[in-house]
């Protein structure tokens, strides 16, 4: 019997240099990824992950094309080698990888609207300045009861499963919730990110309003694929309620313990993370412990999939 599997594409933090160099050197179809990335971008997209500097590499205008060019090099990898998904999602940015799995936007068009995603995130991030802190350990309602009561703008951005919970807001607002939670559950629980925005809160309104031209001019397609969105960690079908999540999710949480449950009740329980590092399959294990979790990254993780799940095996 084959296993259904689901792919889940990574987001902003997974970046490392060397990421889709040796799929790169290997498959031809992932090598002509990164040409075309190069080629829609006219820059060196290729050379930048491969190579870094590791400071340019994570740099939010850069990180973000960088991903997704790597997720979706390693999805051709994968399906070339008969490796093929029944439900998809992303996280955050890797949303847009997972559209193009799930057929729903070209490749050219994804960067094309990460290109514009990431630069205005970026320039909202500059214009006001905001931060991210991941809060491990507290209940959800007692979270969200300090960020009600602070003073300031700041929210749950990320939901990413249980026991795990990302902040997001004002510099001031999200430190004085960091003092509330290390005083309940402890310093080594609460870490603020190294990010350049509050994402996923109301700080990224003016990148949302900038991206609405970008993402209407995009053609796009039901999905062939079942997709599941980070607004409402649901599966969405119509392309227009695809797109209005889209624009929704810029300044909107990422409900993705909701996600991987919503995929879950379909019966998956194997996931394969697509793209850079290992992070989703960290959060597979500890939100949906009896399902399985693998990342394809390089040749070897490759081999561990194609092993199990590869041409009908």
């Amino acid at each position: 019997m084959v296993n259904m599997l689901a792919f889940i594409f990574p987001g902003q933090g997974s970046q490392q240099v060397g990421m889709g160099a040796e799929l790169a050197q290997t498959y031809p179809v992932a090598d002509a990824v990164f040409q075309e990335a190069d080629a829609v971008l006219g820059r060196g997209l290729r050379q930048l992950c491969f190579e870094g500097p590791e400071a340019d590499l994570k740099q939010t205008e850069n990180t973000q094309l960088a991903i997704l060019t790597c997720s979706v090099a390693a999805l051709k990898v994968l399906k070339e080698c008969g490796v093929v998904p029944s439900a998809v999602a992303g996280h955050s940015l890797g949303e847009y990888s997972a559209l193009v799995a799930a057929g729903v936007i070209n490749f050219a068009d994804a960067l094309h609207l990460v290109h514009a995603r990431a630069n205005f995130m970026a320039d909202a991030g500059k214009m006001q300045q905001g931060t991210m802190a991941a809060i491990l350990g507290m209940e959800t309602a007692q979270l969200q009861e300090f960020c009600d009561t602070a003073e300031g703008v700041v929210n749950i951005a990320n939901y990413n499963c249980p026991g795990q919970l990302v902040i997001s807001g004002e510099v001031e607002a999200v430190n004085h919730v960091l003092e509330l939670a290390k005083a309940e559950i402890g310093a080594r629980r609460c870490r603020p990110l190294p990010v350049s925005g509050a994402f996923h809160s109301p700080l990224m309104a003016s990148a949302q309003l900038k991206f609405a031209s970008p993402l209407e001019s995009v053609a796009m397609q039901p999905p062939q694929v079942d997709i599941v969105m980070n607004v409402t960690g649901e599966f969405a079908t119509g392309a227009g309620n695809i797109r209005h999540l889209l624009f929704q999710q810029i300044t909107r949480p990422v409900l993705w313990e909701k996600t991987l449950r919503t995929i879950e009740k379909t019966g998956i329980t194997h996931f394969v993370e697509v793209g850079p590092g290992k992070v989703l399959s960290g959060l597979v294990k500890r939100t949906l412990p009896e399902s399985s979790a693998l990342n394809v990254e390089d040749i070897e993780t490759l081999s561990l999939v194609t092993d199990e799940h590869g041409n009908g095996g």
